[in-house]
């Protein structure tokens, strides 16, 4: 039994002695390859990041996001939501209709949104994909395609904050494309209705702005009449400008009336909506970046390196065993292969 050990292990050390002594023969095979791989991959790391960004084969590439607050509702359910979740009482909280799940419908919503062809086709229209791209057929097809690999978002369930991406060889352009996204999704949550207390308001900033402007107008009517009345005016007439002068004093009390109430409802809601938070919130807009997201070039000199050792490690254990297979009669008349 001992006989038996020694032996395999004299098998293990003869295979490691022979594996060595194949490294040893083709070294200098080996680190020509190493050498002249990291080398080219130097000169291609310089000469790309030297040539202009449009006609670099490697180019800098920049990533500016913005962050938005997206809330299930404007009401204080999402507060209600996350105390009975800690507290233990989900299936209660289910039972009033309170969602404690985790991930918000209206950020699923959002992540729709970036990805649909609405918002793509805006993109392509408004920053003229197209031409940028130069996409020369299915202009449709291929420029929804090339901004849903450079358009991202994200949307983390514990800060509720939903960021948006674009990456671009131009930083500037970059920036502009996530800002466009981001009053996109902002008109179009508002289009939807999912915030009822900014569609109150807008109504009620209308309706306030046009009362005040009835109001002028009754004001300057009672005017023109008083003017009238001071230039000179029959005693036939005076009578029906008296009844012209009562009407639109009523109307204009009326008026103003209305105006105090739409105000007051308007003071009231701006109070409440500063309790609480709106389900669609801009935190930070993009900025232009300074500093590359992508390609990382020291990154790309260490893999390119150290595929180039292993490419050269295993063409020369390929070489070798081509080698013995040559120098063995026995497999070479099992490949059919003549011995030189």
């Amino acid at each position: 039994m001992d006989n038996v050990n020694e032996n395999i292990n004299n098998d293990e050390e003869i295979s490691l002695i022979d594996l060595f002594a194949v490294l040893l023969r083709y070294k200098w095979m080996i680190i020509i390859t190493c050498v002249l791989s990291m080398i080219g991959v130097v000169v291609f790391s310089v000469i790309s990041l030297c040539l202009p960004p449009e006609k670099s084969p490697l180019p800098n590439k920049y990533s500016p996001s913005a962050q938005m607050l997206i809330q299930e509702s404007s009401s204080s359910g999402g507060g209600l939501s996350s105390m009975l979740a800690s507290s233990g009482l989900s299936s209660l909280a289910g039972l009033a209709g309170v969602n404690v799940g985790g991930g918000s419908s209206n950020a699923s919503l959002a992540q729709f949104l970036v990805s649909s062809n609405s918002l793509l086709d805006a993109v392509t229209d408004k920053f003229d994909i197209i031409s940028r791209y130069k996409i020369e057929e299915y202009f449709k097809a291929s420029s929804r395609k090339a901004l849903k690999k450079t358009l991202t978002c994200n949307y983390d369930d514990e800060t509720g904050i939903f960021s948006v991406s674009f990456t671009d060889i131009d930083p500037k352009f970059a920036q502009s494309v996530v800002n466009f996204v981001v009053d996109w999704l902002e008109d179009k949550f508002t289009e939807l209705g999912l915030d009822s207390n900014k569609i109150k308001k807008e109504n009620l900033e209308r309706n306030i702005q046009s009362s005040y402007n009835e109001i002028l107008r009754l004001e300057k009517e009672v005017q023109k009449i008083g003017a009238k009345v001071n230039y000179g005016t029959s005693a036939w007439n005076l009578p029906s400008v008296t009844t012209d002068v009562t009407k639109i004093q009523l109307e204009l009390e009326a008026q103003k009336q209305v105006y105090m109430q739409l105000k007051t409802q308007y003071e009231l809601l701006k109070v409440q909506m500063q309790s609480e938070t709106p389900v669609f919130q801009i935190i930070e807009r993009a900025e232009i970046p300074d500093q590359k997201s992508e390609p990382s070039r020291g990154m790309l000199c260490i893999v390119v390196t150290f595929a180039a050792f292993f490419i050269s490690v295993f063409l020369a254990f390929l070489l070798n065993a081509l080698k013995n297979i040559k120098n063995d009669p026995v497999a070479c008349e099992k490949l059919n292969l003549k011995k030189n």
